[in-house]
């Protein structure tokens, strides 16, 4: 037994060769579905956080109406009670 021939060699070196182009290809396509995924979930929590802002938004504009509409009520109730009181202090 003298050894491995060239022939053996050149068939080990391609071995290895497509071994390793191999590993290459499922480590970017393993590293691109990573990619993928975390962008589509960052996505989602943007279009979560867009939904949130418009939610919030929406009630902050009907908490103004509502204040306005409260303190229009408060107005015409202080008019009211400095009327009666005038009424009161006429009548003593």
């Amino acid at each position: 037994m003298t050894g491995m021939s060239d022939h053996d060699w050149t068939e080990v070196v391609g071995a290895i060769g497509i071994f390793a182009f191999l590993v290459s290809v499922a480590t970017v396509t393993i590293v691109q579905l990573g990619k993928t995924r975390r962008a589509r979930y960052e996505a989602a929590r943007a279009d979560d956080y867009r939904q949130l802002a418009e939610t919030a938004a929406q009630t902050q504009a009907e908490n103004a109406r509502l204040l306005a509409a409260m303190d229009g009520r408060l107005g015409g109730m202080e008019t009211r009670m400095t009327k009666l009181e005038r009424v009161l202090t006429e009548v003593d």
